[in-house]
């Protein structure tokens, strides 16, 4: 199993810039996705969409988005990571603009899927960058910062998106979106340094032969299993969570951003607490015991009559810890498998498989959950909680064989280590 880290060096004032940023980043990403639950149950009624459509526009930008990944995997590692970041960033704004302009169902699902083909790269490029740039054992605490932009989406993005979709329209929170995203992309253009340590490693000359070799190598076969499967019960959970809790627990509509407000403080502190105990007792220890806890909440949460607000919003706040402590250890033991050479395509066909495993988890939750009516109650969501508890439970296996090769490596290769990569990479940037 995997041993515990030793104390690290503090953090250079440029690292702590470059955690800032990407989780800034991984901010205005997180929300153009986290935005669509809550806007669930408005969008639903005003595009008429039913509750499998509704999963199709969910879908539809995991499914863009992990095709994106896997036709950028070959390519991944023979740019600059910044200019990588930038070039998918700028996409990525382009989609959600599309997003705001969209007025009806069939340009919301196109533009989805704009959006997904430039946005589900992002979250690759940038645990490339911070595997490059940061050491194994500080990755927890980066991780705790950087998802913390889940928990900022919670207690910023979406509070404020709900009200501005209530004053002015569901268009208005991709609009909010845009104009912020544009101010971070400025930021990376013009304080980020080069990431490029990686390309005087390269040694293929053709990017479909260095994606082929990435995808055949038996080890990285495992990350890529876990993490797909740690994306499944999200997205099969999440997307009709506004309609669950208006519709069956008869939360308000204006109560809606409390609700994420309250969950999303408790995750910014919740957040910095697992990071920093990933990084001081075993990874897996951790992601087992958060699992326990997310399948008995998930259950919880499921099967909820209505209930007064305050016993919403605790249920909410515990399942999420239980949530937050399975992605991060899992997160960070997955940056310990590929090689320098093989990081990006490593993290461009990860991503891509954890996208597609959520589209298909958001079609099947779409196929289990049913509503008869647009004001009835969700029916089966109980059933959908019950498959969630089971993939949760299936996951802790891969997240193990991801634990006891993470812990081979340290032991039978301590020259390549990811720690010594990260000196290496440091060197670059400190100050």
């Amino acid at each position: 199993m995997e041993t515990p880290k030793q104390p690290v060096p503090a953090f250079t004032s440029y690292q702590k810039f470059l955690i800032a940023i990407l989780a800034l980043l991984q901010f205005t990403v997180i929300l153009d996705f986290m935005v669509l639950s809550p806007l669930g149950d408005i969008l639903m009624k005003t595009l008429a969409m039913s509750p499998k459509e509704f999963g199709l526009v969910v879908s539809s930008y995991a499914f863009s988005a992990g095709a994106s990944g896997i036709l950028a995997a070959g390519f991944a590692d023979r740019f600059d990571r910044k200019k990588l970041l930038l070039f998918f960033y700028i996409g990525f704004i382009g989609g959600t603009l599309f997003c705001a302009l969209a007025n009806s169902y069939s340009m919301l699902l196109v533009a989805r899927i704009i959006t997904g083909l430039f946005g589900g790269v992002i979250g690759s490029i940038s645990m490339a960058i911070i595997t490059d740039v940061f050491a194994l054992n500080q990755r927890g605490r980066v991780m705790g910062v950087v998802q913390m932009g889940f928990a900022a989406s919670q207690v910023l993005g979406i509070p404020i998106g709900l009200y501005l979709a209530n004053q002015w329209g569901w268009h208005a929170p991709f609009l909010m979106i845009v104009l912020l995203a544009l101010l971070i992309g400025l930021a990376v253009w013009l304080r980020m340094q080069p990431v490029n340590t990686h390309l005087a490693l390269q040694s293929e000359t053709n990017a479909f032969a260095h994606l082929r070799d990435t995808v055949s190598n038996k080890t990285y076969q495992t990350g890529f299993l876990a993490i797909a499967f740690l994306s499944i019960g999200g997205f099969m959970l999440m997307p009709f969570g506004s309609a669950y809790l208006i519709n069956n627990v008869k939360i308000a509509q204006e109560q809606l951003p409390f609700v994420f407000l309250c969950t999303g403080i408790s995750s910014i502190i919740i957040m910095p607490v697992v990071g920093r105990l990933s990084d001081r007792i075993s990874k897996f220890v951790l992601f087992t015991a958060g699992s326990v806890l997310a399948i008995i909440m998930v259950v919880i949460y499921t099967n909820m009559p209505p209930v007064p607000l305050w016993t919403v919003i605790a249920i909410n706040v515990v399942m999420f810890m239980g949530i937050m402590s399975r992605i991060i250890p899992a997160t960070a033991l997955n940056t310990s498998i590929p090689d320098l050479k093989d990081r990006g395509a490593y993290m461009s066909i990860t991503s891509s498989l954890q996208q597609i495993a959520g589209g298909l988890g958001a079609v099947v939750a779409g196929l289990i959950v049913a509503q008869p009516g647009k004001t009835s109650p969700l029916e089966h969501y109980d059933v959908l909680g019950y498959v969630v508890s089971a993939v949760i439970a299936m996951c802790i296996w891969f997240v193990y064989r991801i634990s006891v090769l993470a812990d081979r490596r340290a032991k039978t290769q301590p020259g390549a280590t990811p720690e010594a990569v990260g000196a290496v990479s440091n060197q670059a940037i400190v100050d």
